[in-house]
């Protein structure tokens, strides 16, 4: 039998009409485990969370909750509680009666509600805002209550559908790291469902990447920024250059004027047809074209240095601890750097640069794979 709080998906397909939300997904997750699921609008997330929630049910495949089939099994006898993003606090009751409420709908006895509310504000750090109403708190104090009024119920998994999204930035950042804390101290499972790449890769111990109602990848933040499975991972999580070509059969391919060779992965399975390289950003480097060839001026085409490109610099932007260069090369999109401020160069917007970066960093995927629509990736 599985631990308390293992979560099992095998085969789970959900269809809305004509429509497939979620299409043959199979998903363990470990007891403990904090896990993200993470993809843009109607990829299938939340209508995952709401099958493992009992808010829907599966049109076929199976869900296992510690170890038990919970198929046909209502919400409210599933080992689970839900954290939405309106937090459906109840306007009228302060926050203990909030918390509290729950466990009268069980018909816990009163003193036993009155240990456990308080043990549930102390683990939220809102016991002294007890007899205070929802409309008398800031949004992070109500989305600490909303989280007691889960957790008050002791359950094996709790389910958290964008439960930060209504949040400031500053505000929002300060719960990622409570939110995280809270989960290792508690050791509860938490499902966490976000469009924000940022999140996920903050929060989960590993992240679950769905497109059209399906895993594209699943692993931990290191390996998914590190070594994305697909083209679609690659400029979803984080930013990226993507640069398509011709692979010319000796492990290197052409893209437009740039020659581009990979030492990672793709190369000996693509050689020969249309590639599509990913490039991050914080992995090319900038430098005057004056600084890099002493004669004043770059070779030009084929002569050009492979993983280099020549242009001039159309934006420069600082960003705190990064500044960012965007790089005009002709016959191509343009190139985006970010470099650590301490080690910027000192360029220019018109200035003639070479953007350059390390076969190490580059990924190679085939053509056809093209990069989701995301503003986080350059294409």
């Amino acid at each position: 039998m599985a631990s308390a709080g293992a979560v099992e998906l095998t085969a789970v397909t959900k269809r809305f009409g004509e429509h497939t939300a979620v299409d043959r997904l199979d998903l363990a997750i470990e007891p403990g485990e904090f896990i993200a699921l993470l993809g843009p609008s109607g990829c299938g997330k939340t209508t995952t969370l709401r099958m493992i929630a009992g808010f829907e049910q599966p049109d076929e495949g199976d869900i296992r909750i510690s170890g038990e089939s919970v198929a046909g099994v209502p919400p409210h006898k599933r080992h689970v509680n839900t954290v939405f993003q309106n937090y459906a606090l109840f306007p009228h009751m302060n926050v203990a009666e909030n918390v509290a409420y729950g466990l009268q709908q069980q018909r816990t006895p009163r003193a036993e509600i009155r240990q456990r509310v308080a043990e549930a504000l102390d683990m939220v750090q809102m016991r002294s805002l007890a007899d205070r109403r929802p409309a008398q708190m800031s949004g992070g104090q109500q989305q600490r209550v909303a989280l007691a009024r889960a957790l008050v119920n002791r359950p094996s998994v709790l389910l958290l559908d964008e439960p930060l999204g209504a949040l400031d930035r500053q505000l929002r950042e300060e719960m990622q790291i409570e939110l995280k804390l809270l989960q290792a101290r508690l050791g509860t499972t938490f499902v966490f469902v976000t469009h924000d790449q940022h999140e996920a890769l903050s929060l989960g111990d590993r992240i679950a990447i769905m497109r059209a109602g399906r895993l594209e990848q699943l692993d931990t933040a290191d390996a998914v920024y590190a070594r994305p499975a697909s083209a679609f991972v690659a400029g979803f999580v984080g930013q990226q250059n993507f640069l398509t070509g011709q692979a010319r059969g000796d492990g290197t391919f052409d893209a437009g004027q740039i020659r581009l060779r990979s030492s990672r992965n793709g190369e000996g399975s693509l050689l020969g047809g249309q590639v599509r390289a990913a490039i991050r950003p914080e992995y090319v480097t900038v430098e005057k074209v004056s600084d890099a060839y002493p004669s004043g001026s770059a070779p030009a085409g084929s002569a050009l240095p492979e993983n280099s490109a020549v242009g001039r610099v159309a934006s420069v932007a600082h960003l705190g601890e990064t500044m960012q260069y965007i790089v005009e090369v002709e016959g191509q999109d343009s190139i985006l750097s970010r470099i650590p401020t301490p080690q910027a160069p000192a360029v220019n917007v018109n200035d003639a640069v070479v953007a350059s970066w390390d076969a190490d960093s580059v990924h190679l995927f085939q053509a056809e794979l093209s990069a989701p629509q995301h503003p986080a990736s350059r294409t």
